[in-house]
């Protein structure tokens, strides 16, 4: 087993923040398994390449020989977390959580070792927590401290509607951390408020406070945006691996890296061997080759991922489209925009100047036909589907502001 100083080495890459390290160190030198925690609300049945940035990391703690705790929040999930909202957010029925609770489950052991695995669901003690028992919860935060929380802080200073349930929500995760006795917490860093909740309750109930662990929200596809499905950047963990793997092939040669630090299970030796490889010559397409084939058989098996990559292959050779191509929309503030604006706006190239010299090259078609005049527009209210160079593409709907 590693020492505590190399385990913390290990678990630090790709993390936002570890509040705090210190305490991680001094847990970690204790020599015992750690409790560790990280909830996950059930609020739609398919999980993306960007959700699993937490389990990955929890499949480190767990290799580590730590006791690792998939939280479902079916309780929570009927309140609705306000995380990053500007409204209400509508609460869940009891089948939906059900439903995709089931399918989280299934989900999850395709990275964790259901062996080591400890699944538990919010309303085992929350539907035991008495009208009093949730007054007392609530006794211990104040107002002020959740209008601390930014986006409570604008919705308020905005005349935004805030339900005295969604308050609610931070003290149920925080309480879970009591309930579970976690040693540490982990969320995205847009969980970090609700993190420090259970912080603080376990110390208010006499509890060693868990260490606040975050990780970050992944880039999806365009390298810009956080992985989303609304925004049409993202790779899903269900999807066939041919998809799987040309979406990954389609990121940008920067993300890649980026890619390797939340998502691969290789250590850090292993990708300081890589980057060294390609600062010293070795083609990027070829490392990005070892990512896709690695995150594919994780999810589908080392055969389909060894055919993912044949077929890949073969429809780079002739310059073929993929099965599925990525979507997204962009929004215009006019009509039109030129292309090499909306390309760069996307984060399909780094600036117009380089958009302008893939057209001159022949680098650049718009459905299907290159794009060799500069000044070319597209306009708002369609959908395009765009090729930079010979494996990028990219289905773009074009919207206008406010239209």
């Amino acid at each position: 087993m590693l020492s505590a100083d190399e385990q913390l080495a290990e678990l630090k890459r790709g993390a936002a923040e570890i509040l705090l390290e210190s305490e991680l160190l001094t847990k970690l030198k204790r020599g015992q398994p750690l409790r560790i925690k990280a909830g996950f609300d059930p609020t739609a049945p398919d999980l993306h390449l960007g959700h699993t940035v937490l389990i990955n990391k929890m499949r480190r703690f767990q290799e580590f020989g730590h006791e690792v705790i998939f939280l479902i929040g079916d309780f929570t999930g009927l309140i609705g977390d306000p995380t990053g909202r500007n409204a209400t957010r509508p609460a869940l029925t009891v089948d939906d959580v059900k439903a995709n609770a089931a399918t989280y489950q299934e989900q999850i052991f395709k990275i964790l070792d259901p062996q080591k695995t400890r699944v538990e669901f919010n309303s085992r003690w929350m539907n035991q927590m008495t009208s009093a028992g949730l007054i007392q919860l609530a006794a211990n935060h104040t107002v002020a401290r959740m209008l601390e929380r930014d986006d409570f802080s604008k919705r308020y200073k905005g005349g935004q509607p805030i339900a005295i349930h969604e308050f609610l929500y931070p003290l149920v995760q925080g309480y879970d951390s009591v309930a579970l006795r976690a040693d540490v917490e982990m969320g995205g860093t847009d969980q970090k408020f609700n993190l420090l909740v259970g912080r603080q309750l376990q110390e208010a109930y006499k509890q060693e406070p868990q260490v606040v662990f975050t990780m970050p929200l992944l880039e999806g596809l365009d390298g810009v945006n956080k992985m989303s499905k609304s925004l049409g950047n993202y790779i899903g963990v269900t999807e066939p691996a041919d998809s799987m793997f040309g979406k990954l092939m389609s990121i940008s040669d920067a993300l890649m890296w980026r890619y390797f630090d939340l998502l691969s299970f290789r250590a850090n030796a292993e990708l300081d061997k890589f980057k060294a490889e390609v600062a010293g010559g070795r083609n990027p397409m070829e490392v990005k080759f070892e990512l896709a084939g690695e995150i594919t058989a994780r999810f589908h098996g080392s055969a389909a991922a060894a055919a993912a990559l044949e077929a890949f292959r073969s429809r780079s050779q002739r310059g073929e489209a993929p099965e599925q191509i990525p979507q997204r929309t962009e929004s215009i503030s006019g009509p039109s925009v030129g292309i090499a604006t909306l390309l760069k706006q996307a984060g399909l190239v780094e600036s117009t100047s380089a958009a302008y010299r893939l057209m001159e090259q022949g680098g650049i078609r718009l459905n299907g036909e290159k794009v060799t005049d500069k000044k070319a527009t597209v306009s708002s209210g369609s959908t395009y589907v765009f090729q930079v160079g010979k494996r990028l593409f990219q289905e773009i709907t074009v919207v206008q502001q406010g239209g």
